[in-house]
């Protein structure tokens, strides 16, 4: 049963900020090694061996009906059922992960289950990979190598007379598109040439001021102006506000429900952390919406 040695909300930014921009199909296998409820638990113990894998998902076209485990297979051959057809012991009841969920999510559910694997299914419930572990840790090694390479050739600096604002509205639970804002802006400001460590802190703040949005939030709107000496997110949402903004920035404290935590968030570091990334920081809030805004002095921060 394998796990990740990466918690997405204590872990350094930049691999924060990789686990939240990348999607499970950005690292998911959609090489396929699939059986049809027909075939036997044997001729599944022979792809495992075959393919050097633990689990085999069974499907019907591209409807996934179940998976069968190593575990199934070393209990068929105890139970001598290992001839029998796949529908007695492959498991219906699956934990499945969409793809176009940030790779937090993988992350997050191979700690709490503590599987090897997970099926990937898209938008239309067709199974369309397989992640595991290895998948992600993988994944995370060829941006952090990109990215690396970019760092080498980034100018230092942004120009005297930068100035740019960019908008972008922000839905409700859409956890589909969280994320992209944060993107977009880090595209923005990388091409201004900000020293990286600068970058990061910009990118962690919008990123967690986005997800508080769409957590806790009717939707609104986030942007980023860059003016010659400073760059400033601002979140502004349409309710239904914080009761007590103080009690929201101590680290651990979150109304999250328990379907947002399932999937992954609403720790209670979300504002904590944009506080701490940002030079300066302010929150307002009353039951019309919540107003963050984070800004960032340009003049003060050292290349690295």
């Amino acid at each position: 049963m394998s796990t990740i040695p990466i918690n997405p909300e204590e872990s350094p930014s930049f691999i924060s900020e990789l686990i939240y921009q990348l999607k499970i199909k950005d690292a998911m296998s959609t090489r396929l090694i699939t059986a049809s409820r027909t075939d036997t638990l044997r001729t599944v113990q022979e792809q495992m061996k075959e393919h050097k894998i633990t689990g085999v998902p069974i499907v019907q076209g591209t409807r996934l009906l179940g998976i069968v485990s190593m575990d199934d297979i070393i209990r068929a051959l105890n139970d001598g059922t290992i001839d029998e057809k796949v529908d007695v012991a492959m498991s219906r009841q699956l934990i499945v992960l969409e793809e176009e969920m940030p790779l937090a999510f993988g992350v997050s559910y191979m700690d709490k289950y503590r599987f090897g694997r997970f099926p990937v299914l898209n938008k239309d419930k067709e199974l369309v990979g397989i992640i595991t572990s290895r998948d992600i840790l993988i994944a995370l090694l060829v941006e952090f190598n990109k990215e690396a390479e970019a760092r080498e050739q980034e100018p230092q600096g942004p120009p005297d007379d930068a100035q740019i604002r960019r908008e972008f509205a922000v839905k409700k639970f859409d956890f589909e598109h969280a994320g992209k804002p944060t993107s977009e802006f880090k595209k923005e400001l990388k091409g201004l040439g900000l020293a990286p460590r600068l970058l990061r802190r910009i990118a962690v703040a919008s990123y967690e001021i986005e997800m508080n949005q769409v957590v806790h939030s009717d939707g609104g709107t986030i942007a980023m102006k860059v003016t010659p000496g400073t760059v400033e997110i601002v979140a502004i949402d349409n309710g239904p506000g914080i009761p007590d903004v103080q009690q929201a920035l101590e680290e651990g404290y979150s109304t999250a429900t328990e379907w947002v935590r399932s999937l992954g968030f609403g720790a209670g570091m979300g504002l904590p952390n944009a506080k701490r990334s940002a030079d300066e920081f302010e929150i307002t809030s009353s039951e019309q919406g919540t107003t963050v805004r984070c800004r960032f002095e340009l003049a003060t921060e050292e290349g690295a």
